[in-house]
């Protein structure tokens, strides 16, 4: 009995000790991040600003890979099947790891357990935007508008932060847009423009470009505070709806089981780069906040967030499957 103990120490040891080595020499290869959505969109934009410093920081190539569809999930099913080295990330938001779970029945993965939390990058704020000549450029205008026509909002898909964010819109307004759904933020805003719909719930970088150049007019950020960057557009409170705060994380996820000497070095390596001048004005310019956690944080974060929008789903009725 004695020498099987030995034995089992000694390979937890050695176990260990290769832990420790993998972290330290990591990494030692390409690195990729998985951004389960398509181009353009919030994931996608601190993705890449993200990814490039972590290149210029681990002299590797980091590759941002768009898989976008089923609301985030056949990007996710990538990287919960990967191998768990730390070599291919997820870019995770509060939408895929604390929804989906709830809104999918048939899932080939668990968003709570088969993903380890690495770090989180930053939060930010949605917004309501509306074509500059749109009738209504306030929140009560919108809401009056709302009760005297039929009005749609356009989101990312059922079941996503801008969807659930517009039945949390029409249940706190008493109104009722009308949800159309889309793959994605880009084809969302393009209807939007062409007309065909009247406003889109969507995150700040994806329509930063728009605002600044008056392409896209903000009715309202849903966030209790104004974003940095974009001061002139007043909060949903401040617009007459009261306890409306939603500020949705971001942050990257490596498949469980991943080694705890590897997620530690990337979330040291991250929270340097975060703590950067250059990295805050950049995520700024997007409306986002830097938001530095250690891994235990994020996974108390995550659980916390699992329940509240659980929740909300069920409260929404909203079903995919």
């Amino acid at each position: 009995m004695a020498t099987w103990i030995k034995k089992l120490a000694l390979l937890a040891g050695m176990l260990a000790v290769s832990a420790a080595a993998a972290a330290q020499g990591f990494p030692n290869k390409p690195v990729r991040i998985i951004v389960p959505q398509t181009p353009g969109g919030a994931s996608d934009t601190l993705a890449r600003i993200v990814g490039q410093k972590l290149s210029e920081k681990w002299g590797q190539p980091v590759v941002i890979e768009n898989r976008a569809g089923a609301g985030g999930n056949v990007g996710m099913e990538v990287v919960a099947s990967s191998p768990p080295d730390g070599y291919t990330l997820l870019m995770s938001y509060v939408g895929t790891q604390a929804i989906n779970g709830a809104l999918y029945k048939k899932l080939s993965f668990d968003p709570g357990k088969d993903f380890a939390p690495v770090a989180t990058l930053a939060t930010l704020p949605f917004v309501i935007v509306s074509k500059p000549d749109a009738p209504f450029k306030t929140v009560p205008q919108l809401v009056d508008a709302a009760k005297t026509e039929r009005l749609t909002y356009g989101s990312a898909g059922n079941g996503s932060v801008n969807h659930l964010l517009g039945e949390m819109f029409n249940a706190a307004a008493k109104v009722k847009l009308v949800h159309v759904p889309y793959r994605g933020a880009a084809p969302a805003l393009q209807d939007l423009m062409g007309g065909q719909i009247n406003v889109v719930f969507t995150s700040l970088p994806s329509v930063a470009g728009f605002l600044k150049n008056g392409t896209l007019h903000p009715i309202t950020v849903t966030s209790r505070k104004r974003a940095a960057a974009f001061g002139n557009i007043p909060t949903i409170e401040e617009a007459g709806i009261a306890n409306f705060d939603v500020n949705p994380w971001f942050g990257l996820m490596a498949p469980a089981k991943t080694p705890r000497e590897v997620i530690v070095k990337i979330n040291q390596d991250v929270n340097t780069l975060l703590g950067s001048k250059e990295i805050a004005d950049n995520f700024a310019a997007q409306g986002a906040e830097v938001y530095r956690t250690q891994p235990e944080e994020f996974a108390a974060k995550l659980s916390a967030d699992i329940v509240t929008w659980t929740e909300v789903v069920r409260s929404s009725g909203a079903q995919v499957d």
